[in-house]
């Protein structure tokens, strides 16, 4: 935005003397002081017939300052060389997004909605390394429920990130955000873990929504650091960096110290699917949820379509018009926050919910059965 201003007239500076602000002025005429006293100096000697050269006494300085490996930059440079940039164009524009290399072979792994445009659409799909070369991509697998793909390039030797568990994850934990925000690559923000078990939807479109059972961290996430890496104090990553909460303005789309990543434990098992058959899948408990129910808890929506046939659910003895609060040992208070939880577990998985019919509360144990396509 540029504010228009009513010109004042000026009085021109002498030569020696800076147009900016005081302060800057101040040190400019210090500096050619600094400089006029050595050429002074220098004419003094040289005109009684004295050489200054002969006289001068240089020292330089050969200390190196030491990086713990632990440190911030020694964290940074061994993780670096494993971040990417990806660069997207289609028919309708371009984007650009952060990943990183999973595999020395060549896989990376990033957000699906990175990549969404190109894999509708179809484009150019780019990737370019922390020491500037750039590769082809090739969509080796993409799952929007996760909101994880595996991208893979023709480069081999790569290196290739350290997996951490995101189970252990403390809130408090010291993290680092890896990614290329708003283009510039190889940005490093440092912050701490912020909560756990958030859950957070994203998602580009109606059809592709996201829902993940997110770490939360304060180290400053902005656009384009979707994809890239989350990593603990050790160099590994737990996380991969997603999403970021607005305060629902137009005013402010950047970092307020709201980021969103979905656990690398998770995300780990969805790659590896990916890689494997091309397609994840994700656990569910055969119910459908209504998403505009204002109660605390999950009401299994009040259709025929409630309940799966033959689906876990059934099984246990829920009914449409039921609704759970509470999934293991966490209490559920909205859908989303049921979908994250039952979605952070796998397939095969057991495990008890609790919920109401009318005023009488049941438990029941459960088998999560694959979504299907």
């Amino acid at each position: 935005m540029i504010f228009p201003r009513t010109k004042k007239s000026e009085i021109a500076p002498a030569w020696w003397e800076s147009p900016r602000s005081s302060k800057s002025h101040r040190g400019n005429t210090f500096l050619i002081a600094l400089l006029a006293g050595s050429i002074g100096g220098f004419l003094g000697v040289t005109a009684t017939g004295g050489s200054f050269l002969h006289h001068a006494n240089l020292v330089s300085s050969s200390s190196v300052i030491e990086r713990a490996p632990d440190s911030v930059a020694g964290i940074a440079a061994r993780v670096l060389p494993s971040v990417v940039s990806i660069t997207t164009r289609t028919s309708d524009g371009g984007g650009t997004g952060s990943g990183f290399v999973i595999d020395s072979s060549g896989y990376i792994l990033t957000n699906n909605h990175v990549i969404t445009s190109v894999a509708q659409s179809g484009g150019t799909l780019r990737v370019t390394l922390n020491n500037g070369d750039v590769y082809d991509a090739t969509i080796v697998g993409r799952d929007a429920s996760y909101d994880l793909a595996v991208l893979k390039i023709n480069a081999t030797n790569l290196s290739a990130l350290q997996f951490g568990d995101s189970d252990k994850v403390a809130v408090g934990d010291p993290v680092i955000a890896i990614g290329s925000p708003l283009g510039l690559t190889g940005t490093v923000t440092l912050g701490i873990i912020s909560a756990k078990n958030r859950p957070v939807t994203a998602g580009e479109s109606a059809t592709e929504n996201s829902f993940i059972n997110a770490l939360q961290t304060d180290a400053a996430i902005n656009p384009g650091n979707s994809g890239g890496p989350l990593v603990d104090s050790t160099g590994a990553v737990i996380g991969v960096n997603s999403a970021i909460a607005s305060l629902g303005s137009t005013s402010q789309t950047g970092s307020i110290g709201l980021g969103f990543a979905i656990p690398i434990n998770q995300a780990r098992k969805t790659a590896n699917q990916l890689i494997k058959d091309g397609k994840a899948t994700y656990p569910v408990l055969g119910v459908s949820l209504d998403m505009n129910f204002t109660g605390l808890g999950a009401l299994v929506a009040k259709t025929t379509s409630g309940i799966m046939a033959g689906g876990p659910a059934q099984k246990a003895g829920l009914k449409p018009g039921d609704v759970i609060i509470k999934f293991e040992e966490r209490d559920i208070t909205t859908a989303e926050e049921l979908i994250v939880a039952v979605r952070s577990k796998s397939v095969g998985d057991k495990v008890t919910i609790k919920y109401m019919r009318g005023t009488k509360e049941f438990s029941a144990t459960l088998t999560l059965i694959a979504a299907k396509d």
